[in-house]
């Protein structure tokens, strides 16, 4: 059974992303605990589709990195890596300036996958804006 991974920290967790993506978008992770993580990312021009509200992408982006990194930080001991072999989004909302928010959640910590939920929410109102599941394959050295 996976537990969380006593050498991971927020802080290791935020560096990871730096030179790329999650750190190119401005996601941050904000707190670690067994069987959850929460992060947060401001939003700018860059995260707006040309219609003018928040790219579907932008979430997806935020929630996927979040329940990654929480992967990440509950990998079972053995485990070399993951990767993500499933994922779902369901858009319920939209917001143009602000931050956002995303909460991932474990269902399933197996030896071979993981399941995580994520709600990604509007941090100034608490509005849900979107609900994610993801399926990760953990990964062992051969």
């Amino acid at each position: 059974m996976s537990v969380l991974r006593p050498e991971i920290s927020i802080a290791a967790l935020n560096e990871r992303g730096n030179e790329y993506l999650p750190g190119y978008l401005g996601i941050e992770m904000t707190e670690l605990a067994p069987r959850t993580l929460a992060s947060r990312m401001p939003l700018k021009k860059l995260h707006i589709a040309p219609n003018e509200f928040l790219h579907a992408a932008s979430v997806v982006a935020l929630a996927d990195t979040t329940c990654g990194y929480a992967t990440f930080a509950h990998l079972p001991e053995s485990a070399q890596s993951f990767t993500t072999i499933e994922l779902k989004s369901n858009h319920l909302a939209t917001v143009k300036e602000g931050n956002i928010l995303c909460v991932a959640t474990a269902q399933h910590l197996g030896k071979n996958t993981q399941v995580w939920d994520a709600v990604v929410s509007d941090e100034a109102t608490g509005r849900k804006i979107a609900l994610f599941r993801c399926t990760q394959m953990i990964l062992y050295a051969k």
